[in-house]
């Protein structure tokens, strides 16, 4: 691999520090500035369409309707999402009514946290890097973001284009492999967003530093087929959500539960898209993408060659064009290699099971997955699926597409990267009415008694109508007091 295009790592602190203290000097406050900035995330794409589908045509040999749909469409939503809502976003809104605290006129607003890191994985780079960028910059951050290595052509080119349309102060790419990364995760950062999990967070500890990872479930994600599913849709839909960007898709089907007497019914419909998807051979086709190393190609095949169960089509490997057919395995059992991790590749085994329990006891037998999908058009059979199960998602009739929500995207994502602050403003004359009991000599207070509410009545026993009578007659005073004392400060 070219390392090129590495950032070198006595750069990478001096990065770090001028994000900073761009940050620091306020241009982020600014809402016309964000929106300034979340449009020229939205051009720095549009203008370079073809050079980024030319560099994944490059990294993942991808075809360019996958990066238009997986890559660029998202994006382009995300940015217009914020760019509408961010003035509300960041409005600043009263605190829920607490008779404990309203005189005090508690307000919420969302702030930025500071300076951010991005990190991205490989198998949707343009999203997995620009959407949270579009998150960090609507809430008020500075960025830097680190792509992964394993794309090399994209990686440069984010590099080559930031500080053409972004702020070159503010935002940042920095670009590198394992030195790099242990480099930039050595530095204080006021919040992280990325995948290699474990690493993050064991460097974001070190700081206590906030962090969002993409997933905190495991990637083994279970299909459930129900004999009276849609057999034709099931088949396409389970397919392409496999065999789109060559499985290396975290919510991509990892395996199916498919009862015994249907495993073959399903296996001839799934013969018929495969045909119909690569007339000519995945090989040859310009629908199918290539894994994304060479070193990643042969864990796969590996995983191939070692399998216990069947292969239906598919199999073959040519390591060093990082070419992996698209496979098909049925008669797989829970032990099997394909079982004991994720593939994340062109792979779909089929798990025969005798019932809907079977199914649901395999799933909870195994950590919780990121998606758990059911095909099926009968709403009881996914119900059961779905309420005896746990996972990240639960997806009737579809793969891979969710419902675009949680925490990557839109407003969730400005949340990841902002902190909620409190603001007060208490009168003097509270002290008066209520909480004067607070300051030394102490001495026993009705008041003070009356701030804690009563615990809702024990099971089986009715309320206290007497002590909940006492607490509302004193907050009743309270409150009727408090506005006479707002309406003299008024008029005074």
């Amino acid at each position: 691999m070219s390392t090129e295009f590495f950032t070198p790592i006595l750069d990478i602190p001096k990065i770090h520090e001028r994000a900073r203290l761009a940050y620091y000097s306020g241009k982020t406050k600014s809402i016309a500035f964000r929106k300034e900035q979340l449009v020229q995330v939205g051009y720095l794409l549009k203008d370079n369409e073809q050079r980024f589908i030319d560099a994944l045509k490059h990294d993942l040999g991808r075809p360019s309707q996958e990066t238009v749909f997986f890559d660029f469409s998202p994006v382009y939503g995300e940015v217009r999402m914020a760019y509408e809502n961010v003035e509300k976003w960041v409005k600043t809104y009263r605190a829920d009514f607490n008779l404990n605290f309203f005189a005090m006129g508690p307000k919420m607003r969302a702030e930025p946290k500071g300076t951010v890191l991005i990190i991205a994985p490989f198998n949707f780079p343009v999203f997995l890097v620009l959407s949270p960028l579009v998150g960090a910059i609507a809430a008020g951050n500075a960025a830097v973001m680190k792509p992964s290595e394993q794309t090399p052509a994209f990686s440069a080119l984010l590099a080559e284009l930031v500080p053409q349309y972004l702020d070159p102060e503010l935002y940042h790419v920095i670009n590198g492999g394992i030195p790099e990364m242990t480099k930039t995760l050595e530095l204080e950062w006021n919040h992280r967003n990325g995948r290699v999990a474990r690493i993050i967070a064991q460097a974001a500890a070190r700081h206590l530093t906030p962090l969002t990872l993409e997933v905190s479930c495991v990637g083994k994600n279970p299909v459930v087929v129900d004999p009276k599913c849609d057999i034709t849709m099931t088949a396409r839909r389970l397919l392409w959500g496999r065999f789109s960007n060559a499985g290396q898709i975290c919510l991509s089907p990892e395996y199916v539960l498919v009862p015994e007497g249907f495993q073959d019914t399903l296996v001839e419909a799934m013969k018929e898209v495969y045909h119909s998807f690569y007339p000519e051979g995945p090989e040859k086709s310009d629908s199918f993408s290539r894994i994304v190393s060479e070193a990643h190609a042969t864990r796969i095949k590996r995983l191939i060659d070692e399998t216990n169960g069947t292969i239906v089509f598919g199999g073959q490997a040519n390591v060093s064009q990082r070419y992996v057919a698209p496979t098909l395995v049925k008669d797989v059992k829970g032990d099997d290699v394909l079982m004991q991790e994720e593939i994340f590749g062109p792979v779909l085994p089929l798990v025969p099971v005798k019932s809907i329990d079977d199914a649901i006891a395999f799933i909870n037998a195994r950590e919780n997955p990121l998606a758990v999908y059911v095909f099926s058009v009968d709403k009881e059979f996914q119900n059961k699926v779905f309420d005896n199960t746990e996972s990240g998602a639960a997806v009737a009739n579809e793969t891979v597409i969710s419902c675009g929500d949680g925490y990557y995207t839109g407003k969730h994502m400005f949340d990841e990267f902002t902190h909620l602050r409190v603001s007060i403003d208490n009168p003097a004359w509270v002290d008066k009415v209520a909480l004067g009991f607070r300051y030394p000599p102490y001495k026993p207070s009705k008041q003070m008694q009356a701030l804690s509410p009563a615990l809702p009545s024990r099971p089986n026993k009715p309320q206290s109508s007497a002590i909940a009578g006492k607490r509302w007659g004193f907050w009743l005073a309270f409150a009727v007091i408090g506005a006479a004392g707002l309406m003299l400060i008024r008029s005074g």
